[in-house]
């Protein structure tokens, strides 16, 4: 059982994720709204826009995962850059490994229709939510024995 303070504070760390998700376009999901439409987005951009480092962005595009145009050692981004980064950081979000991700995405060049693109990434979504859901289940075992051995320790 969490005591008054840990409570408050488990509220407000939620609240404030919450908070700051909502205010960034990588949470509105894989299809995000580019509101500005533009075409090129700087390194800057993308990283103030998804809340991630040049860094990460550099080793996105050192895996294949993005590859901008580069104008001397400027990196110029894509609508398409863009897109595959909210696949990238939904996919690591839900606990994707970069394989996995890398093969949802890339299949979207595969088909026109990109139906290819949408059975694969379901089937692994299911799969995913099958893991999870286990593995919650097995945390919410843990924590009822845990509070049972320490209510019978408090007991005596």
């Amino acid at each position: 059982m969490q005591d008054r303070h840990s409570t408050h504070l488990d509220v407000n760390v939620k609240r404030d994720y919450i908070i700051a998700m909502d205010n960034r376009s990588s949470i509105a999901g894989i299809e995000l709204p580019d509101h500005s439409e533009r075409e090129r987005y700087s390194i800057t951009d993308l990283s103030e826009e998804f809340g991630v480092t040049a860094r990460a962005l550099r080793f996105y595009e050192d895996e294949g995962l993005i590859s901008p145009e580069r104008q001397g050692l400027t990196r110029i981004y894509s609508r398409r850059d863009r897109a595959r980064l909210a696949w990238i950081l939904r996919g690591k979000r839900v606990g994707f490994s970069l394989t996995e991700i890398r093969e949802m995405i890339d299949l979207y060049d595969a088909d026109e229709e990109h139906e290819a693109q949408r059975r694969v990434t379901v089937d692994k979504c299911r799969a995913r939510i099958d893991l999870l859901t286990r593995q919650k289940d097995d945390i919410d075992a843990a924590i009822a024995e845990l509070a049972a051995f320490v209510a019978t320790i408090e007991q005596k």
